[in-house]
């Protein structure tokens, strides 16, 4: 299907089942921890999953191509990447397979229905206003910072969203794990399974990949560490592998 570019689009390969995305090159563009979210997550067949926060909509098409889910659903509170989803899903033949909603992730159970998704999934904002400087551009400011909601709303809602049994999956910064972890607890999503990403094997982390199952007992495992690099410009072959190369 052929769909008109606005001015600063571009359509990018995404090398999986002959998928393309629409992105902005002066807005905010998916990065690694999207793709590794998508290897990370699980949706089994006739699952219904939900991503909060889906920006251009990258993690439900790829989980579109990699998963046997059933039906798939992006939430994006931003006017221009909402738009950008929207029609990256109908370039790419998808419309039947994956919704794109417009709406505010602190509204998500209001807007679907509590207990309506199988898994749900979020690439949330990884910075309180006291990490870092705040990008003047304000879509990266949102996508960056905690600007339109927070670490506890996302995990609030995700748990509302999910039934018991139902899976979260979110990918984070290693120095939040603690806050992670309880907020995760107190909404009843006991983490299950956690791997960690290194950029490479002797630094430390900056990533962490985590599920948390809806009503489960306490019991975590700890999967084997993330590599990106092998050496500088060259992934390793689990990065290869994730990204479909």
């Amino acid at each position: 299907m052929k769909i008109d570019l606005k001015p600063g689009e571009r359509v990018d390969d995404l090398q999986r089942s002959g998928y393309r995305i629409i992105q902005n090159s002066n807005g905010f563009c998916f990065g690694m921890d999207a793709v590794l979210l998508s290897g990370f997550a699980r949706v089994k067949p006739g699952e219904r999953a939900v991503d909060l926060g889906t920006g251009t909509g990258i993690i439900p098409i790829l989980l579109e191509a990699k998963t046997k889910g059933e039906h798939f659903t992006g939430l994006e509170i931003q006017e221009e990447s909402w738009d950008m989803a929207r029609r990256s899903v109908q370039l790419n033949d998808l419309t039947e397979r994956i919704d794109i909603v417009k709406g505010d992730i602190k509204e998500a159970s209001a807007i679907f229905g509590k207990g309506s998704f199988d898994v749900v999934t979020s690439n949330p904002p990884y910075m309180t206003g006291q990490h870092g400087l705040v990008n003047p551009n304000l879509p990266k400011a949102i996508a960056r910072h905690e600007v339109l909601c927070t670490l506890r709303d996302v995990v609030s809602q995700a748990s509302a969203l999910l039934g018991d049994g139902g899976r979260f999956y979110m990918v984070h910064r290693p120095f939040r794990l603690s806050e992670i972890m309880n907020v995760m607890t107190e909404y009843h999503l006991e983490p299950k399974r956690m791997q960690l990403v290194y950029p490479y094997a002797d630094r430390e982390p900056n990533m962490v990949l985590i599920e948390g199952l809806k009503g489960g007992r306490p019991r975590i495992t700890v999967e084997k560490p993330l590599i990106v690099y092998s050496e500088p410009g060259r992934y390793t072959e689990e990065i290869y592998e994730i990204y479909g190369y």
